[in-house]
């Protein structure tokens, strides 16, 4: 079972930040060239911030739809196995929270002044994350109420990462 944090919680003005580790676990390999180099211009842009790894898991491939919940199922344990004992866990689901680019800036934040030391994200492969990791998730984002690939929703996510590093540290690039 992971551990469960406090998604908002109030922190002392006058605490000292510390920086919050980023893990990124995906299913699935970047295909398209421009999502690879997208991703890896603001995993670049990410570091220059924050610690940040990414793990691609192995997408598991079917042509029958009976085989769905299995598949989801098993990429779901192959997540959780990655994820790190002690970790805030944020899960991408199109049904689940729908936040500002400033609203999760304030969130890392936050967890930055608090001390929480890491952040693992989660990205399902074609088919979604499992309802299990769902229900053990910290924090359910949404990136937006349309369907996404989950290729495009990395970079999307990356992005927005980034964007909360400039946001918090009030550099120009969110205007």
């Amino acid at each position: 079972m992971l551990r469960k944090f406090p998604v908002q919680a109030d922190a002392p003005a006058t605490a000292q930040a510390t920086l919050v580790r980023l893990n990124l676990l995906c299913i699935g390999r970047l295909t398209l060239p421009y999502l690879n180099e997208g991703c890896a211009e603001f995993a670049e842009r990410l570091k220059r911030y924050l610690p940040f790894s990414v793990t691609e898991i192995k997408e598991h491939k079917t042509g029958r739809k009976q085989d769905l919940q299995r598949i989801i199922a098993t990429e779901g344990g192959n997540l959780e196995q990655r994820i790190p004992t002690g970790t805030f866990v944020i899960a991408l689901d199109q049904r689940g929270k729908k936040m500002s680019s400033e609203q999760l800036a304030d969130l890392m934040n936050n967890h930055m002044v608090r001390s929480i030391p890491e952040w693992t994200l989660l990205i399902g492969g074609p088919y979604g994350l499992s309802e299990t990791l769902l229900k053990q998730a910290d924090l359910v984002l949404s990136l937006s109420a349309m369907t996404l690939t989950h290729q495009m929703a990395r970079l999307l996510l990356l992005e927005q990462l980034y964007r909360c590093c400039t946001i918090i540290r009030n550099e120009p690039y969110h205007h």
